[in-house]
C-alpha cells in the first residue's frame, strides 16, 4: 500500500536531512554532532560538486512491500519513499531514478533477495535501511552515478574465513567468496559519492571502487568518494579497493577485517587519515597492485597483477595489529571540502553508537 502525502507535512524532516545533512541536534553522538553528509556529495563541496538533496520538495510515499516500493520508485519525478519492512524482493535488484530519497522507519527496514541499482541517474539518497544476503550481486550497486549519499544504513550477509584455505598448495579461493558479491560497490564512471555511518559486517567484499583494470579511459576523473564514520566488522576484503579514481578514507572503524582493507591499486590515489583497527587484522593499507589470492576472483593461483596504486597520510592512523604497505606516495593531499574529524581516542565509541540503522529519528 501507498500513502500519499503533502510535502509541506515533513518540511521539518526536509530541513534537518536534505538541506543541512545533519544530524538531529537530540542525536548528537559526540563529536559526530557536526556536518554528517561532508564529502564528494555532500553540500559543503566547491561549486562545480553540486549538492545531494535527493527527493527534497518531491511527492512523499510510505511503503510496506515490494510492489509498494516498485510502484514509488516507477514515478520519474522527484520523491522521497519512507520503507518499513521487512520486504523481500523476489526478481532483480530495484533500479532507483534521479532524485529519489529512500529512507527506512526504525529498525523495521530489512530488505533481502536483492538490492538497488542507481545507474546514470544523479541526486539519490538511501538512508536507515538494513539490506541482507543478496546472492550473487551487490546490495547497492552504482553505475555511471554522481551525486549519491549512503548513510545509515546496514549492510550484511555470511562470512567464513575457511572459504580461502580449501586448496593448501595454491591458496586460491573457492567460489564461496562470491556467493554474495559486494556490500557498495561503485563503478563505471560514478562520481560526487558519499558513503557515512553505516554498519558492514559478515561479509567477503564489502566495497569495490572500479570493477575492471581496463576500464581506465572510462573510470579516470571520476571515482571521487568519501567514505567516513562507517563501521566495517567481520569482513574479508575491500574496504574500500579502488581503481583509477580518488577515495577520501577517513574516521571509520575495523573490527576483525581480516585479510586486505583499504586497498589502492590500478593508479588510484586515497588520501587515508584518522582511521582505527581492531582485533583481527592482515592488511590495514597497501598500494601494491596485486590482487591477492584471498580477494577473489582470481585468473592466477598468486593473485591477479594490476599497476600499483598510491596513498597518502593525513591525520594520525590507529593501525592496531595490521600492516601497511605504501609503494608510491599520491598527489591527493587535500579535498575540495570542509570537513571535522572525531579524535582518534574518542572515534571507536562515537562509530559503534553512532553507525548503522536506527539512529536518526525517522
Amino acid at each position: 500500500m501507498i500513502l500519499n502525502f503533502s510535502f509541506s507535512t515533513f518540511v521539518f524532516l526536509a530541513n534537518c536531512w536534505f538541506i543541512y545533512g545533519v544530524f538531529p541536534r537530540s542525536l548528537a553522538v559526540g563529536t559526530t554532532e557536526a556536518i554528517a553528509q561532508r564529502g564528494f556529495a555532500g553540500t559543503e563541496s566547491p561549486v562545480g560538486y553540486g549538492v545531494t538533496a535527493g527527493g527534497q520538495g518531491g511527492k512523499v510515499f510510505r511503503v510496506s512491500t515490494e510492489d509498494g516500493l516498485k510502484t514509488a520508485l516507477s514515478v520519474t519525478e522527484k520523491k522521497i519513499v519512507f520503507i518499513t519492512g521487512p520486504i523481500a524482493i523476489s526478481s532483480k535488484s530495484l533500479s532507483v531514478p534521479s532524485h529519489t530519497s529512500l529512507i527506512g522507519q526504525g529498525k523495521s527496514a530489512v530488505l533481502s533477495g536483492h538490492g538497488f541499482l542507481i545507474k546514470s541517474v544523479s541526486n539519490v539518497i538511501i538512508q536507515n535501511l538494513k539490506i541482507s544476503k543478496v546472492p550473487k550481486n551487490d546490495g547497492i550497486t552504482l553505475q555511471n552515478a554522481t551525486r549519491v549519499w549512503i548513510d545509515h544504513n546496514e549492510f550484511e550477509s555470511i562470512f567464513h574465513s575457511e572459504f580461502c584455505i580449501s586448496d593448501p598448495k595454491s591458496k586460491r579461493c573457492r567460489d564461496e567468496p562470491d556467493v554474495f558479491d559486494g556490500q557498495i560497490d561503485i563503478v563505471r564512471a560514478s562520481d560526487q559519492i558519499t558513503v557515512s555511518w553505516n554498519y558492514l559486517h559478515d561479509h567477503y567484499k564489502s566495497s569495490l571502487v572500479g570493477n575492471a583494470p581496463d576500464l581506465q579511459k572510462v573510470d579516470a576523473g571520476h571515482l571521487r568518494v568519501t567514505y567516513h564514520h562507517n563501521f566495517w566488522k567481520h569482513e574479508g576484503t575491500r574496504g574500500p579497493a579502488g581503481r583509477f579514481g580518488h577515495q577520501h578514507v577517513y574516521n571509520n572503524l575495523y573490527e576483525d577485517f581480516e585479510f586486505q582493507a583499504i586497498h589502492s591499486r590500478s593508479g588510484n590515489q586515497v588520501l587515508v587519515e584518522a582511521n582505527v583497527f581492531r582485533g583481527k587484522c592482515t592488511e590495514a593499507l597497501s598500494t601494491v597492485g596485486l590482487v591477492i589470492p584471498l580477494d577473489s576472483p582470481n585468473s592466477s593461483v598468486d593473485g591477479d597483477a594490476e599497476a600499483d596504486g598510491f596513498a597518502n597520510l593525513g591525520a594520525a592512523n590507529d593501525w592496531g595489529k595490521c600492516k601497511v604497505k605504501i609503494t608510491k606516495e599520491g598527489t591527493f593531499t587535500s579535498v575540495p571540502y570542509k570537513y571535522e574529524m572525531t579524535p582518534l581516542q574518542e572515534l571507536e565509541k562515537v562509530v559503534k553508537a553512532g553507525a548503522g540503522i536506527g539512529k536518526l529519528m525517522v
